[in-house]
């Protein structure tokens, strides 16, 4: 039994207002070229089909389209719904499609049976038995309660994913031990798992109620395949459990530092009813991408080795990282020049903050405990960047306003020791008709504070 495990192909994704059709369309070709060229028995995509629940016309065609021309290889075809996928767009084609040999999981189904089925070899004898589980939203599994703290909650999230696998998998046993010879079992998911390195394009999907799951925790299957991180790589040093990553880079921080995307796919082989060998298949980069950083006349150098627009090499798109430090009002138009004349298009232009990031470095090994509360506001202050006459004005702004909101909030702890102050100031205000109190209450100073906050982002 032969099987390729792909996820998080993100189709309908615009990068920084670019359409990935074409490098889509590319990928699908290649890999419908593997699925003969291997004789591949089935196609695992582990959720993320799409990049919105909406997609645009022209992604739905591209899936469309795949699913058809799958059809003449043979391989059969199981799609897992993601975080970024709609249940509903998923599940309004699924029973059309699996006239077409393809399994469409959208979302948690209310009967486990149905996560749970036979996969088919070439010779349409079973060869392997699936566990499709997609991804689990809170509320497909678990029921809310008051009182409840974040880690009951993240607790009893994750012993409810757990306790859903466990069944699925008793279930995929129980199915394998009707036939006269077993068959490996093959489970899916679509989470973060406890060490898995993810990128910038990776969205966090249990905020609040599960960080990562224990990797630990998932049944005895044979396979794992699993999806959501871009990063191709080994679970918990357990070679059966896997991400396959994304196709295609999602965001300019997965590709390496020698800008190669080292993207794939894996071709999975089982011998025996067990897993035999795990074989990855790199994606060719369709649409070059390259991240250079460094000082202006750095960045100046690295450009020279891009191919002027006469000749025909592809366009690459470019993240430039400016590593000044002094303030250069005519950055863009700088960079604009340099580039004019290449085959490069800058999607992305960024000075870089190096001073804050050594700073955070030297601050690695300190603990909540040790600092003050104007220590924890000065380390979130100095991860933004107040350059200009107006934004340091805006900085000490900002921090009148957070040391009003300390001292206020000291004075409600405190309210003996500040009694009779509040009668003073009560006093005086009324004996003196021309004044109003300037005091602002505690709501008031946090809202101007988040308001130049924002500002200060937006700068």
């Amino acid at each position: 039994m032969r099987i390729i495990h792909t996820s998080d192909w993100h189709l309908g994704q615009y990068f920084y207002g670019k359409s990935r059709a074409a490098e889509h369309q590319a990928f699908m070709a290649w890999l419908l070229e593997q699925i003969t060229l291997h004789q591949v028995d089935a196609l695992i995509v582990a959720g993320d089909i799409f990049d919105t629940g909406t997609p645009p016309s022209y992604a739905r065609a591209l899936y469309n389209q795949f699913i058809v021309q799958i059809q003449q290889t043979g391989c059969q075809l199981i799609i897992l719904g993601g975080n970024h996928d709609s249940v509903s767009t998923l599940n309004e084609s699924r029973h059309l499609l699996a006239c077409l040999n393809t399994t469409v999981i959208p979302g948690a189904f209310d009967n486990v049976n149905e996560h749970v089925m036979p996969l088919l070899n070439r010779q349409g004898e079973v060869g392997a038995i699936l566990c499709g589980l997609p991804f689990l939203r809170p509320r497909d599994v678990v029921l809310s309660e008051s009182g409840e703290s974040s880690v009951d909650k993240q607790r009893k999230l994750g012993d409810a994913i757990s306790e859903l696998y466990q069944r699925c998998f008793e279930q995929a046993e129980q199915l394998n031990s009707t036939f006269a010879t077993p068959v490996p079992i093959i489970a899916t998911g679509h989470l973060t798992t406890v060490g898995a390195s993810t990128s910038e394009s990776v969205r966090d999907i249990y905020i609040g109620s599960l960080d990562a799951f224990n990797a630990a925790l998932f049944p005895a299957a044979d396979y794992i395949a699993l999806g959501h991180i871009h990063r191709p790589q080994v679970v918990a040093k357990s070679e059966h459990i896997r991400y396959s990553g994304s196709p295609i880079a999602l965001s300019f921080d997965e590709l390496s530092t020698h800008n190669e995307a080292n993207k794939s796919v894996f071709l999975v082989e089982f011998t025996d009813a067990k897993l035999s060998q795990v074989t990855p298949l790199m994606v060719p980069i369709f649409q070059p991408m390259q991240v250079i950083n460094g000082d202006l006349d750095s960045i100046e150098q690295q450009l020279k080795a891009f191919a002027p627009q006469a000749e025909t090499p592809p366009m690459t798109w470019l993240s430039i990282e400016v590593s000044q430090q002094d303030y250069l009002s005519d950055l863009q138009s700088r960079i604009a020049d340099m580039t004019q004349d290449k085959t490069v298009e800058v999607l992305q232009l960024k000075r870089a903050r190096s001073q804050r990031q050594q700073h955070i470095k030297q601050l690695d090994n300190e603990t909540l405990s040790e600092l003050s509360v104007n220590d924890v506001f000065a380390r979130r202050l100095a991860q933004e960047q107040f350059e200009t006459e107006a934004q340091q004005a805006q900085l000490t702004r900002i921090k009148q306003c957070f040391s009003q909101v300390v001292s206020d909030v000291e004075a409600e702890r405190h309210p003996q020791e500040t009694a009779a102050s509040h009668v003073l100031q009560e006093t005086m205000v009324h004996n003196d008709d021309a004044k109003e109190p300037i005091a602002m209450s505690t709501e008031t100073s946090i809202e101007i504070i988040k308001d130049d906050m924002a500002d200060g982002e937006q700068s």
